[in-house]
């Protein structure tokens, strides 16, 4: 659903940049919250979830790469925002995405520069703010379980792709520049993007079930799904304690919770994304995805402009100078998947630290407490 430059008018492009500008700094704040695990409901696991985050862009970009078909001559991709606000939360989400689609504007011609206002507004924003408030209240509903944090996650990605082509549809209302009749846009968006909800929801709902079946403690949907660890006095050492007094729980200190490193499950992400954008890209669906396919058969995509970035030695997914499309195309997956690595974890890294300064604490606290 990535929007080239043309399809959306000067005055709309620059009101949906600054939504999107100032969306992204009220996450910086809220990311500084969650990725310090201070605020409601943050804590140890929290913290866990900081060297993570970076590495959720990162996986993001590489399955974006992978088109799926879902009709005739249409496919779909992950948009990813109900992904990474279950995984780190919402506002840490928001930058995910916003990461991934920086990335992919500026190295690989894919969505406009001066239609990244509306790609972050439409694919980080309202797919992250749809999925994470329905997926807090499928949680509240549904019965506490890691299955029914699984299909929270499916629903709530589901519901999420289908929400972007209505905004999609929306901001082409509003400074759409072509003569397109706006029931036609509506219909045929939200008719493909449910059916990439579907592999949108499926995608999510096995990487949060798969996080969730080792490390629940690194989700932050699924914060408080484990009980707390307490210790129990023994009436063997406590002979003349009270009985009942014996037997009261007695939650564990803080600095005497077990603290696991995070490190097997951040090789095995990297080692999924690697394999996703190097290998698997190259067999992924040739055609247009929804909104190409929407953009074609309305002739939305004849207003389309030349990407700024078109003579990048990356543009389309490919290697420059490179003519084996299976080598120049997996080059550039495990180059984007590096380079959305750095970035993210550069940015989170410091906005971790700047919460840890904030707070009067050591810089590399969590970081050695997380064992990385």
């Amino acid at each position: 659903m990535h929007v080239p430059d043309g399809f959306i008018n000067a005055p709309v492009s620059v009101a949906t940049g600054a939504l999107a500008a100032a969306a992204v700094a009220v996450s910086l704040r809220g990311a500084r919250r969650e990725l310090a695990g201070t605020g409601q409901g943050g804590g140890a696991g929290a913290e866990r979830t900081a060297p993570l985050a970076g590495l959720v862009a990162a996986f993001i970009f590489a399955v974006q790469m992978l088109n799926f078909p879902v009709a005739a001559g249409t496919s779909g991709h992950l948009l990813g925002g109900a992904l990474a606000a279950i995984l780190v939360g919402p506002y840490t989400g928001v930058l995910c995405v916003s990461v991934v689609l920086l990335m992919q504007g500026v190295l690989f011609a894919d969505g406009g520069l001066t239609a990244l206002g509306v790609n972050i507004t439409d694919m980080a924003i309202v797919t992250t703010v749809v999925a994470y408030g329905l997926f807090r209240v499928l949680v509240k509903v549904l019965p506490r379980s890691r299955r029914s944090l699984t299909v929270a996650s499916f629903v709530s990605a589901l519901v999420s792709v289908p929400a972007a082509a209505v905004a999609f549809t929306a901001l082409y209302a509003l400074g759409g520049t072509a003569d397109v009749p706006l029931g036609k846009v509506f219909t045929a968006m939200v008719g493909v993007h449910l059916l990439i909800g579907i592999g949108e929801a499926a995608i999510t709902a096995l990487t949060v079930g798969a996080v969730i079946a080792v490390r629940p403690d690194l989700v932050h949907g699924a914060r408080g799904l484990t009980a707390p660890l307490e210790l129990r006095t023994s009436p063997l050492t406590a002979a003349d304690a009270a009985p009942a007094a014996a037997a009261t729980p007695v939650p564990a200190p803080a600095a005497t919770a077990p603290r696991r490193s995070v490190r097997r499950v951040w090789l095995a992400g990297l080692a999924a994304a690697l394999v996703c954008a190097g290998g698997l890209s190259y067999y992924a669906s040739a055609s247009p995805d929804g909104l190409e396919k929407v953009a074609h058969d309305q002739g939305i995509d004849a207003k389309a402009r030349d990407h700024a970035a078109k003579d990048s030695p990356l543009a389309d997914y490919s290697v420059k100078d490179i003519t084996d499309p299976r080598l120049s195309g997996g080059l550039a997956g495990v180059i984007g998947v590096g380079a959305t690595l750095a970035v993210g974890t550069g940015v989170f890294v410091v906005l971790r630290r700047r919460r840890n300064a904030a707070d009067g604490r050591p810089a590399d606290t969590s970081a050695t407490a997380e064992r990385v």
